[in-house]
């Protein structure tokens, strides 16, 4: 038997909503084009303003594997209301991407300032656990043991090398479909994060595989942005480095 956790399950309309102060300053720099001073509310708030939520989905094939557990999102909600950004912190690709796809039809009310509606940034945590009646049922590693299994994302575009660029490293979550679903930085200047954004979405890729199923899995790239067309893949350059293990 699986479940969405019953935390999750409790809170009327707030399916997954849940924060802590401190997350906050880890991740807070992750949307890089946010208003100059965004308002920053707890997830308790946050729960008050949800209008509309739709429960993440647990992909059949997590519960295959016996892949569970918490999923950090942080989101960026526009005047109106709506999820303009949302972005991974951390959590298995299989979940990240369950979670993503939600969290990015949710409906809130905005929050106020003395302008009016404003936008507001706030933290979401999705839970996703298995229960199972008998003791010992479940593997001790199952992670590793997926890891081990599962053949990581490739380009599927020649890119060629360009000298003398400014790179900015990125982890991204690569879809099914071989499309760039998600990008965060991981390197602590979020300058040029946009552009880099802007090239790494126009990349296509040979989605990952678990025998002969794809599979949402991370990599990481370093992306070139200085003095290249943004829409111009084929002219710019990634040293890729798969992540066959979970970002963390």
């Amino acid at each position: 038997m699986s479940k969405i956790s019953r935390s999750l399950i409790r809170i009327a309309a707030g399916v997954g909503v849940f924060a802590f102060a401190t997350s906050f300053a880890l991740s807070a720099e992750i949307i890089s084009d946010a208003p100059p001073s965004p308002q920053v509310i707890s997830s308790r708030r946050a729960t008050k303003f949800l209008i509309h939520n739709q429960t993440p989905h647990y992909p059949p094939i997590a519960k295959m594997n016996y892949i569970q557990g918490k999923v950090s999102v942080q989101t960026w909600v526009d005047d109106s209301g709506e999820v303009r950004e949302a972005h991974v912190v951390r959590g298995h690709p299989f979940l990240a991407m369950a979670a993503l796809n939600a969290i990015r039809s949710w409906l809130f009310k905005p929050a106020h300032s003395r302008q009016g509606p404003a936008s507001f940034m706030t933290y979401v945590e999705v839970n996703f656990s298995l229960q199972s009646r008998r003791f010992g049922e479940f593997p001790a590693r199952p992670e590793a043991d997926l890891n081990r299994q599962v053949l990581p994302p490739e380009l599927a575009i020649e890119i060629a090398n360009k000298e003398n660029s400014r790179t900015v490293r990125l982890r991204i979550l690569v879809g099914p479909d071989g499309h760039v679903m998600d990008s965060v930085p991981l390197t602590a200047s979020q300058r040029n994060l946009n552009d880099a954004r802007h090239v790494v979405a126009n990349w296509i890729f040979r989605p990952a595989r678990w025998g002969a199923i794809a599979v949402p899995w991370y990599l990481e790239v370093d992306v070139p942005i200085e003095s290249l067309p943004a829409a111009l893949p084929d002219s710019a350059h990634a040293d890729l480095r798969s992540d066959r293990g979970n970002a963390r």
